[in-house]
């Protein structure tokens, strides 16, 4: 199993209008794609920043990949995110999973 992880911030201002992109549209997509376990959406609010982490459980690098496009290591990125993200990260965090209880 895949363990990926995704980072963003916004201004804190437009952190509630993110997070409802990321209910609305986001999510949705990811729970289109053959191999997604689970989808972890959070956030932390930092002075005028607000940081959103998400963590998403996949089956292995193929669905990783189904998902993220030929290089499952760079970041994936929506149209409306322009409209929100401070910065784009180039890449997500692909983590093998070696121990679960």
């Amino acid at each position: 199993m895949i363990l990926r992880t995704w980072h963003g911030r916004t201004r804190l201002a437009d952190a509630e209008a993110y997070e409802e992109f990321m209910r609305v549209r986001a999510a949705p997509d990811y729970a289109t794609i053959p191999g997604l376990w689970q989808t972890l959406f959070s956030r932390r609010d930092e002075g005028d920043v607000a940081h959103f982490l998400l963590i998403t459980v996949w089956d292995d690098m193929d669905a990783v990949g189904a998902f993220a496009g030929k290089d499952p290591a760079k970041a994936k990125y929506y149209p409306e995110d322009d409209e929100f993200l401070l910065e784009k990260e180039d890449a997500s965090l692909n983590h093998t999973i070696f121990f679960k209880s």
